[in-house]
């Protein structure tokens, strides 16, 4: 293994421009439609290796799961096994993409566990392979496994890449964790939205499903996008919440928004990205990225 600590792998967040259910299995799963764009906004995975068959977490944040119920673990378990190559690592994770705010923070860190383990320790396996494990772990880790904007279907598995426009955006974290359990549970879930054909731009006509629900139970998620709204950027909930974001036409605008945002507000100007900084990993491809660049308040 070369790299260890000294080596830094991203772990970018992701917004949903849309999301809509078109319908529930009879497993209960929900078939979606939603397309994933990447931010700039990350967090920092390192690795070291360690006996064979043992696993450590060090989470740096507060929310982070730590042992055997992080995701990361999980995942570097799983490559282990499904490879047969016995070995051990520590993971050291800085959280900076807020727990529970729909930015797909948790699937993300365990993606890049996924293709960080494979070219540390040189496991050998594609893009697709890696892909197919990261969906035992989580609908959202595909997506950033393969580190490109798409248009997803299924429960999110099924990806087709796509180069949406990449307007800048005003991320706001109200401060709420959204248990996506929860939202799926509901009763008053629409369920039953009209299957759109794939589409790499309109996505101001669309809306997320999620989006009624959580402003109903979480006031500040409700005054957050009332807020962008106001300020003229069209405005939306992430996933199934807490964060929220609006899109504007330039970074100028965005900043002048941030400059007068309610207070307590965490927020971050950030351009929206179709490549995540990840790619550049897989088995040095040479896939450029961008995240795009980041400012927070």
């Amino acid at each position: 293994m070369t790299g260890g600590f000294d080596t830094v792998f991203p772990a970018p967040a992701k917004i949903n421009r849309f999301l809509h259910i078109t319908g529930r299995r009879a497993d209960g799963y929900h078939e979606l439609q939603t397309v994933f764009q990447f931010l700039g906004l990350q967090d920092d995975l390192r690795f070291a290796p360690l006996p064979p068959g043992r696993f450590e977490m060090h989470a740096h944040a507060e929310g982070a799961l730590a042992g055997d119920d992080n995701l990361c673990v999980q995942a570097a378990r799983m490559l282990s096994g499904f490879t047969g190559r016995g070995f051990g690592v520590r993971i050291g994770l800085t959280k900076r993409i807020p727990v529970g705010g729909g930015l797909g923070g948790g699937s993300s860190d365990a993606a890049t566990t996924l293709v960080a383990l494979n070219h540390l320790f040189d496991l050998g396996l594609s893009p697709d392979e890696l892909a197919q494990q990261g969906l035992r772990l989580g609908a959202d880790v595909p997506v950033f496994v393969r580190g490109r904007a798409a248009w997803a279907e299924g429960v999110g598995e099924r990806l087709v890449p796509v180069e949406p426009d990449t307007p800048w955006t005003l991320l706001i974290d109200p401060g709420v964790s959204v248990s996506t359990a929860t939202m799926f549970r509901s009763d008053e879930l629409t369920r039953d939205c009209p299957p759109e054909r794939i589409a790499a731009s309109g996505y101001e006509s669309r809306h997320n499903v999620f989006e009624p629900l959580v402003r109903r139970d979480h006031p500040s998620v409700d005054a957050a996008l009332a807020w962008l709204a106001s300020s003229g950027a069209a405005a939306r909930l992430s996933g199934t919440g807490g964060c929220v974001f609006g899109l504007f036409p330039n970074e100028a605008a965005a900043r002048a928004a941030q400059a007068v945002q309610p207070e307590p507000w965490r927020s971050w100007v950030l351009r929206l990205a179709n490549r995540s900084p990840l790619c550049d990993w897989h088995t040095k491809s040479g896939i450029e990225a961008g995240a795009g660049e980041v400012s927070e308040k």
